[in-house]
């Protein structure tokens, strides 16, 4: 087989991948379990966990947010677990919450694990309703929130995730953390409607206490400080529980990215060492899609080999192009032409950096 025919195949596959990723971004009708009468009862009611360290600029904005939820207050609870804060979280909390019945401010002292997940899980001990959300401090839910999550909780679901964009700014930090976080949206969600579920944004992410309790709780996720979300996640597919996503506008959570580029660089190396703790086929799925892509890239660099390496960068350029134009605003995200084709080269370059600095560098938390 010659150089040209076998850029050719490999380039018709690395089109239907990529045709088979983007039509697997439509939500697919599933099987429901009808509930139980009991189950019933208490399927549509809440708490609400947030781990709190060192927020107190944070707090206004989250719970004024929370407080205006569009949701009964009798059927979710708000606990807010203080993770040993330096500043005034604890005490910001409780001013702010006085007047709010559905609000528990307590502090995780008693922790079973370390970092951020021993706070979630003291909060969650402590819940009084069936179905747990988590969201971070700093974070905006809009007011759907609750509702589409009912939905999924009616239907069966077990553990359920949402869409958390970044609020955009001009920063250059900040597309670049917009776009990745676009791009890494496409990707999981896709993979969830392949039966390849891979990863979850702990900024809006939900589950059934007892599901929780089933997969074993935060107690085999703890091989990385970071990495809550994603190995809980795992350990429910280890546990053959029903996994969902809500995409309805109105139910997305929205945060601030890091705001330079050392922050953006620790951020995505934790996240990428969680990657290395994945199952076998979240990893084969991965390794297979962003090493075509990061061929596709840079085959330019061999076309003075073959003429014929322009190929596949022509085409993922234009996929590329294309997924941005006609799904950006789905994730509430609004990029030029531009922006899609230099963000994406800096993406799938930074992937490369991100796994080394994981791999051989030293990761910090705080």
């Amino acid at each position: 087989m010659n150089l040209e025919i076998l850029i050719i195949i490999v380039s018709a596959m690395y089109m239907l991948l990529y045709s088979l990723i983007i039509l697997n971004l439509i939500p697919k009708k599933s099987q429901e379990k009808k509930e139980s009468g009991d189950e019933k009862s208490n399927i549509n009611c809440f708490s609400i966990i947030v781990a709190a360290k060192n927020e107190v600029k944070n707090l206004s904005r989250l719970i004024s947010s929370l407080r205006n939820l569009n949701y009964p207050t009798d059927k979710f609870e708000v606990i807010i677990s203080d993770d040993c804060s330096e500043d005034a979280t604890y005490i910001e909390a409780k001013e702010l919450s006085k007047d709010l019945n559905n609000f528990k401010i307590v502090k995780a002292e008693a922790k079973s694990f370390e970092g951020k997940r021993g706070a979630l899980d003291f909060g969650i001990s402590l819940a009084t309703f069936p179905n747990i959300m988590i969201t971070d401090a700093d974070c905006v839910p809009e007011a759907n929130w609750l509702r589409d999550y009912t939905e999924k909780f009616k239907r069966g679901y077990d553990f359920v995730f949402g869409i958390a964009p970044y609020f955009q700014t001009d920063r250059i930090v900040n597309k670049i953390s917009c776009f990745e976080n676009f791009r890494n949206f496409i990707l999981s969600f896709s993979a969830l409607n392949l039966n390849l579920p891979y990863t979850a944004s702990a900024r809006n992410f939900g589950f059934r206490k007892a599901a929780f309790q089933s997969a074993g709780g935060y107690k085999n996720t703890i091989e990385t400080m970071s990495g809550d979300d994603d190995l809980l996640l795992r350990e429910a597919i280890k546990n053959n529980l029903k996994i969902g996503a809500v995409t309805d506008p109105g139910s997305f959570v929205f945060s601030h990215s890091k705001e330079t580029f050392k922050e953006y660089f620790i951020q995505r190396a934790r996240h990428t060492q969680t990657s290395f703790h994945y199952l076998f086929k979240q990893k084969l799925f991965l390794l297979t899609w962003h090493l075509l892509n990061i061929s596709f890239i840079l085959s330019p660099l061999l076309s003075i080999i073959d003429i014929y390496f322009l190929i596949p960068f022509a085409i993922k350029i234009i996929f590329d192009l294309l997924t941005g134009v006609f799904y950006q605003k789905k994730f509430e995200y609004e990029f030029s032409t531009i922006e899609i084709l230099y963000l994406q080269f800096l993406y799938e370059i930074f992937l490369i950096v991100h796994f080394f600095r994981a791999k051989f560098g030293r990761i910090t938390w705080k």
